[in-house]
């Protein structure tokens, strides 16, 4: 299904809540475990960024994750994420229950996700985008696709696209100029 560029910028244009999953998405989908059962993730500091620029203008943002950890809670308060669900493979109810909390309308929803059990958020949303190392399924249902992969510059791309469709992209650039 996936749409034309400017037929993504007009649907991001709509855009008052950003959702991201997390692995695969905001990390590169690789799951570390030390011997201790300790788990580890590795988080791009470009998606970071993206994100606070994203808020910074306005977007509420939220995770949406269906593993529960610890280091999510850190990296979400890190950012500034106040919207965050974990331990919820069913991403649909977490929807809904998100929804009472940032109380918007479906067209105005944005999600980035990358396996199966982002589909049917994906295709609900007024913009449902996969990363480019997603399933090939959720690639082809996925209203857009990034150019960069998981857990290493898409979630920024993301971003940018929502901001540039808003006219906010330029005037948070040219505050480090």
């Amino acid at each position: 299904m996936n749409l034309s560029h400017s037929q993504l910028l007009e649907r991001a244009q709509q855009i008052r809540l950003a959702i991201f999953d997390v692995d695969g998405v905001l990390t590169d989908g690789r799951l570390f475990f030390m011997p201790d059962g300790t788990e580890f993730k590795s988080f791009n500091t470009l998606d970071g960024h993206g994100i606070k620029m994203l808020i910074a203008s306005g977007v509420e943002v939220a995770i949406i994750s269906g593993r529960q950890s610890p280091l999510v809670e850190r990296r979400a308060a890190n950012l500034g994420i106040r919207h965050l669900i974990q331990g919820r493979e069913d991403k649909l109810n977490a929807l809904a229950e998100l929804r009472q909390q940032v109380p918007v309308e479906l067209s105005q929803i944005a999600f980035l996700g990358d396996d199966l059990p982002d589909l049917p958020v994906i295709r609900r949303v007024g913009l449902g985008m996969a990363v480019a190392t997603a399933d090939s399924f959720v690639r082809e249902q996925a209203h857009g696709i990034t150019q960069a992969c998981g857990g290493a510059g898409a979630a920024r791309e993301f971003c940018e696209l929502i901001m540039h469709a808003q006219g906010t992209l330029d005037s948070a650039r040219a505050a480090y100029l």
